[in-house]
This record gives structure tokens, C-alpha cells and sequence, in this order.
């Protein structure tokens, strides 16, 4: 059991005030972000059909919460475990032209995830797609989409303070770019999650770009999927990727805090090349896939940000389940308790 204590921890809101707290940030923010991307609230499912390649596989050894349907002869399905591939099949569905998207609440339960400070069985995040066009697939526009994001991130921050005068916002007002193979050639004494520390405390905010790949060290920044993010593509600066994940300073925690993974998304040349990275190939063959290869998907841009965790970082919270209601072990529980973590 992993879990941090902050010395001297005393939780700046009350459970009422919290609660009410997290309704005015997620109000607030999704209404941001739609503005700024030009998103439409969409309803989104908690399950879809196994064997279809629609799930997101993460790392590939994560295993999806899975049920027999009675009513159709026992076919299985699968609670997703996020939205990355459904959201493409929606766009395309919907029509929407290019620099128009989608975003939806997409709820979701990992039954492997290590429990921490900020890891939970159950995971919120606002799943977001928007279309593009072949000749957005650049590192500009990945660029461009991410300041937009953290500005509504800032813009939040800020209206967290107007309503609770004592939290003051320490977000920086322009994010930082990294490429992963810039800070492995800065630190290479580091580990990946030692690097982000680094970074994330020296500059506030950074996107790290280019997660999933192998860099020339022979290390991978982070996992990624191989069917949905773009990770290979090379771009104009040297580097290779089209992905990368919002990280900032968590003062609380002392150290680096994800609160969102994005990319354009694979298109047909980067989905067979990553598949073959990955020895994966067979998954070409899958209903999603198919779609893909045969050009009956739009090209997009996508990611997630985490619900819980943004409310976590704005409102000074130790633990994600002082904004969430989950399963905890015992033993966390108790400490926490002793420590005046109050677990919802």
C-alpha cells in the first residue's frame, strides 16, 4: 500500500464545503473546455461488446471488469475502461466536420489499479474528441490544442479562489513543452517518474511529449496503447510522437500530478506500424480496427481529463477519495483517519 501523508495535513474545506466545491469546478471547467475545443456534450456507455477492439487495453495486462449478457445468449461484454476508440465511431456517426468534436462523463472501474493517494478502483475523467484534418496531424496543432486545455485549467483555478478566498492558485500562466528523450538526455541518472518530479517542480506545468515509444536509451517514458495515440509519427523538431500527458506541481504531495493524457489519435500507417511494435497484429483483424483501415473513421484528436484528480489539485486534497467515493483498504482507511483525511 502506497500513501503519502502530508506533515501537518489539515483539509482546507469541510465535506459540505467539498462537496459543493466539486460541483463548481466541474460545472465550470467542462463548460470551459467546450468553449475552447468547440466540444458538444454527448452521452456515453459504461460497457461495450468484448472481442471488438472498442475497449481501451491501456497497457495491454490491465484486465476490463467483464459480465455475461442473459439476454443474448450470454455474449460478453465489457465496463470500459476509457473511451478512446469509442469516441472516433461517434464522430464518425455524428458527421461532425473538421475542428468540431465531443465530450461526455465517462465513468469507469480498473480492478488492477494500485491504490494511492491518487490512484482509485474508479475512474472519472471528461473524454474528449474533436475531428481534424491530414494536415493537422502535427506537433503545432497537438501544441496549440494543449494551451487551450491548460488555459481553462487556469481560468478554474482562478474562479476557485473567488469563492474560497484562502485557496490561492499556483498554476504558472504559460505551460511548458518537453519531449520524453529531451528529459531522458537532461537526466539520464532518473527514472521516467523521477524526471517528471523534476520538471514539474522546477517549471509548475509541463506536456511531456511522445509517451508510449521507445526513445533511443532503450527506455519507454510511460505505456501507451498501441491503437489509438500517435506515438511513432516523427516530427519537425527530431523527435517522434504526436501524444503527451498535462503535468503539473502538486504541492500537497510534493510531486508531479497527471491530470490529463491526450494525442492525435493513430492514423492508418500508425496503427499498423505500432501494432507490429507490439507484436499485436492480430488486432487488425477486430470490428474497430477494420473501421479504421478502411477509412471509415475520421481523423481526430483526443484524451481524457481526470475529474477527480482536477478537483483533488484545485480544492488542496491529500487523497482522491476525499473527492470520490471508492473501495479502500483497512489499513489506509485508518491512517488516514488519524491523519485528517477525510475519505468520502
Amino acid at each position: 500500500m502506497q500513501l503519502y501523508i502530508p506533515k501537518n495535513y489539515r483539509s482546507l474545506l469541510d465535506v459540505t464545503q467539498t462537496e459543493q466545491a466539486i460541483k463548481l469546478v466541474k460545472d465550470f471547467f467542462q463548460i470551459n473546455l467546450a468553449s475552447a475545443l468547440r466540444l458538444r456534450r454527448v452521452t456515453a456507455p459504461l460497457f461495450v461488446r468484448k472481442g471488438t477492439g472498442i475497449n481501451d487495453d491501456l497497457n495491454g495486462i490491465e484486465r476490463p471488469v467483464s459480465f455475461p449478457i442473459k439476454e443474448m445468449n450470454d455474449e460478453g461484454a465489457e465496463i470500459v475502461q476509457s473511451l478512446a476508440k469509442w469516441k472516433r465511431m461517434a464522430l464518425a456517426d455524428m458527421g461532425l466536420p473538421s475542428g468540431y468534436g465531443i465530450y461526455t462523463d465517462m465513468n469507469a472501474i480498473r480492478p488492477d489499479e494500485e491504490l494511492t493517494n491518487i490512484h482509485s478502483l474508479y475512474v472519472d475523467q471528461w473524454d474528449w474528441e474533436r475531428v481534424i484534418t491530414p494536415e493537422e496531424r502535427t506537433l503545432d496543432y497537438l501544441m496549440k490544442t494543449v494551451r487551450q486545455i491548460y488555459s481553462a485549467v487556469v481560468r478554474t483555478e482562478n474562479l476557485v479562489q473567488d469563492y474560497y478566498p484562502h485557496i490561492k492558485p499556483c498554476l504558472p500562466e504559460e505551460i511548458t513543452f518537453f519531449h520524453a528523450e529531451e528529459l531522458a538526455a537532461m537526466y539520464p541518472e532518473l527514472t521516467p517518474r523521477d524526471r517528471e518530479t523534476r520538471v514539474a517542480r522546477d517549471y509548475g506545468a509541463v506536456f511531456i511529449i511522445g509517451i508510449g515509444g521507445v526513445m533511443p536509451n532503450g527506455e519507454v517514458h510511460d505505456g501507451r496503447a498501441p491503437d489509438y495515440d500517435d506515438w511513432t509519427t516523427p516530427t519537425v523538431d527530431g523527435y517522434r510522437g504526436l501524444n503527451g500527458d498535462i503535468v503539473i506541481w502538486n504541492e500537497v504531495l510534493e510531486r508531479a500530478f497527471e491530470i490529463s493524457s491526450m494525442g492525435i489519435r493513430v492514423d492508418q500507417n500508425a496503427l499498423l506500424k505500432q501494432l507490429k511494435i507490439r507484436h499485436l497484429e492480430e488486432r487488425s483483424q477486430l470490428y474497430w480496427h477494420q473501421l479504421l483501415l478502411g477509412g471509415k473513421l475520421p481523423q481526430t484528436i483526443g484524451g481524457g481529463i481526470g475529474q477527480s484528480r482536477l478537483c483533488m489539485f484545485f480544492l488542496r486534497k491529500a487523497h482522491i477519495g476525499e473527492i470520490q467515493s471508492s473501495i479502500w483498504p483497512g489499513e489506509m482507511v485508518s491512517r488516514c483517519r488519524a491523519n485528517g483525511i477525510h475519505l468520502l
